[in-house]
């Protein structure tokens, strides 16, 4: 039975890191929404994390610093934390728990949804096979974004994940017929100065009105990180499936959130699971990540781009080792990449998108996508085979053809991968470039091409001033590219 609203509690057990502790059974559920008044009448919210019959555990989002366990009262409200959302949210920026924080007013109307959400039943869920552009070609064109997938970027500390995910924000768009589209932005423990950098971003866009931003900051209380994704997901579930938009979700960084839920184990004197982690670390990243996909009888989606820094760069860490079970693939940012001046530094070997094959070709980006992006994948491993061998035996010692992987791996990663901070390249762009780099390379090691896309499309390459690599067959007439 819930305890009355109007009921306020006095006096404490203890106060410990960011909870208090009640004795007794108060009647309350997990997760129920908590009041919290403070000696000095300040009101902190709170919500509930263990009920027994011997002891109540709450979690105060501000923090216990300033509260006496003698004089602080408690209200339990009876219901979660709910949110007030609405489509007049987009276009404006809020604190992690929701509150404007642009010197905007409270957005007016809307619904009040709880900040959990609802699970999304199995059998209601539409497999995804449309694509989002979005401007970059190692994305676009080797690890496509489909909208309803989870895709996660792995990065590191120092990386610029932070410009990426800006310049994805300003980029991303649904092609063809596909609805409205918006963005839905939540930064977790970021500094100041990030938030100031992605809240510049959003003003200059051209895609403004239609991002919604929430910012925890790296001075706000740890706790209220684990309520920021849940209030960013809870609009992008309103704009999705009641509103028939498509919603990319961009989520920054959750490692800090990772971080945030091993602080309050701790707290809570939970036996600690891997690096100090809680157990339950796996199924909480799981409710965050699953609320993402297509809905039959819905014409909305949501999709989602996590954003982790590893640390000291390690796929096997917890974090992004659990990422990766849950999510679709991932985007790996390549630390020698980036110490070579290369922008985004993504590498493209060790990243995938895991349902990409099924969103491209005829009819969805071009017919040659498919095979054109695996033979990228297959010349640009042969190229890493290709620099061990030379740093052994030397470059003079290679074959022609060796060489010419030499030149294919340097202008892939100069041409291709590396890309201005303001570049947005369509998906013909990216095709059209890859085929100019394929030109490369001899014609007898295109393997997963097929003889009408080399006629179409190398020997047009040929013809308008690639790279073409000593001791390839002379060129013939082909067709224009694209």
């Amino acid at each position: 039975m819930k305890t009355p609203a109007s009921v306020e509690y006095k006096g404490m057990a203890s106060l410990t890191g960011p909870l208090l502790v009640l004795r007794g059974d108060q009647g309350v559920g997990y997760g129920e929404r908590v009041e919290v008044r403070t000696p000095r009448g300040e009101i902190r919210q709170g919500r509930v994390l263990r009920s027994r019959a011997d002891l109540t555990v709450v979690q105060v989002f501000e923090g216990t610093r300033g509260l006496s366990v003698s004089e602080t009262r408690v209200r339990f409200l009876g219901e979660p934390f709910l949110l007030n959302v609405s489509e007049g949210m987009l276009g404006r920026v809020f604190n992690g728990s929701g509150h404007p924080m642009d010197g905007g007013p409270e957005p007016f109307g809307g619904e009040a949804r709880n900040v959990n959400g609802q699970p999304m039943n199995p059998v209601r869920r539409d497999y995804p096979r449309d694509v989002i552009q979005t401007g970059i070609s190692s994305i676009d064109g080797m690890n496509t974004l489909v909208r309803g997938q989870k895709l996660p970027i792995f990065s590191g500390a120092g990386m610029p994940h932070n410009e990426l995910a800006a310049q994805i924000v300003r980029q991303a768009t649904i092609g063809g017929a596909g609805g409205d589209f918006a963005v839905v932005f939540a930064g977790m423990g970021i500094k100041n100065d990030d938030a100031h950098f992605f809240q510049e971003n959003l003003r200059q866009s051209r895609a403004a009105a239609n991002v919604a931003m929430f910012l925890n900051l790296a001075s706000d209380p740890a706790e209220e990180r684990i309520l920021t994704p849940r209030c960013a997901l809870t609009l992008a579930e309103y704009l999705a499936f009641d509103k028939d938009m498509h919603v990319l979700v961009i989520l920054i960084d959750m490692t800090n959130y990772a971080e945030a839920l091993r602080e309050i184990s701790a707290s809570r004197e939970e036996v600690p699971s891997r690096k100090g982690y809680p157990g339950y670390m796996y199924s909480d990243l799981a409710e965050i990540y699953e609320r993402t996909g297509r809905v039959r009888d819905r014409k909305g989606s949501i999709t989602q781009l996590p954003i982790l820094t590893m640390p000291n760069l390690d796929m096997t860490h917890p974090i992004p080792d659990l990422t990766g079970y849950i999510t679709e693939g991932q985007i790996v940012l390549d630390w020698e990449l980036f110490q070579k001046g290369i922008y985004p530094p993504i590498g493209v070997l060790p990243s995938l998108s895991r349902i990409m094959k099924d969103a491209i070709g005829e009819g969805r980006t071009r017919k040659d996508h498919s095979h054109v992006s695996s033979q990228l994948y297959a010349a640009y491993a042969e190229a890493g085979r290709v620099r061990s061998l030379a740093a052994v035996i030397g470059e003079e010692e290679l074959s022609e053809v060796d060489r010419a992987y030499l030149r294919f791996g340097d202008a892939f990663e100069t041409r291709f991968v590396a890309q201005r901070l303001d570049e947005n390249r369509t998906f013909e762009d990216t095709l059209n470039l890859g085929w100019k780099l394929l030109t490369i390379l001899p014609e007898r090691t295109l393997t997963r091409v097929t003889r009408e896309e080399i006629e179409q499309y190398y020997r047009a390459g040929e013809e308008g001033g690639g790279e073409k690599a000593e001791g390839s067959e002379p060129a013939a007439s082909g067709g224009k590219i694209g």
